[in-house]
């Protein structure tokens, strides 16, 4: 048989655990509440590049044409920052 003590404690612990478990779920509901209600949108560069999340460099390290170098200054791809990169700045 088990003794009132044990029972005692026995019960206290589960009393804990469910209430850790309910904060959690709290926790979980309320997060994807907020989540759910922010609306992203993608610019042209993140649609273009969609699997690089961190962004893509338009430097360009391999030999370009001149028209391609002209492209790039008019587009104004050396002030460009992510994502706000002008899909100009990327080679075809």
């Amino acid at each position: 048989m088990m003794k009132k003590t044990g029972l005692h404690t026995g019960l206290a612990a589960l009393a804990v655990f469910a209430a850790v478990v309910a904060a959690g779920t709290a926790h979980s509901v309320t997060r994807s509440d907020l989540e759910s209600e922010t609306v992203l949108t993608a610019s042209a560069a993140e649609e273009l590049f969609a699997d690089a999340p961190a962004g893509v460099d338009p430097m360009v390290t391999g030999p370009v044409s001149v028209s391609f170098k002209k492209r790039q200054r008019d587009a104004g791809c050396d002030r460009a920052a992510w994502p706000n990169v002008p899909v100009a700045c990327y080679p075809n």
